[in-house]
């Protein structure tokens, strides 16, 4: 069982259909709220996510956390907008 949220960096992180989709790097936190946002996921699936960039995956998507964290929701594919200056990360916007 997970005791601080810092024992999330690292995880394995898997789809509801269980395609691998990266690796946990880091926490995107809304410090006013003192709530986590999101995670920020690397050394992705280039499956999933073109050119293998990094995504900022709601938290809301999070369906379970243990040994590795599995989402309920994913887009089929995450592509890079085009004509657009070279990101760090893709942020993934999903109305709710």
């Amino acid at each position: 069982m997970l005791e601080e949220a810092s024992e999330l960096i690292g995880l394995q992180v898997y789809t509801n259909q269980g395609i691998f989709l990266g690796n946990i790097s880091n926490l995107v936190v809304e410090v006013d709220e003192n709530k986590v946002q999101g995670l920020f996921i690397t050394n992705t699936n280039p499956l999933l996510v073109e050119g293998s960039k990094s995504v900022n995956v709601p938290f809301r998507w999070i369906s379970s956390v243990g040994d590795i964290v599995i989402l309920k929701y994913f887009p089929k594919r995450v592509a890079l907008k085009r004509g657009a200056s070279k990101p760090k990360a893709e942020k993934i916007d999903v109305p709710e």
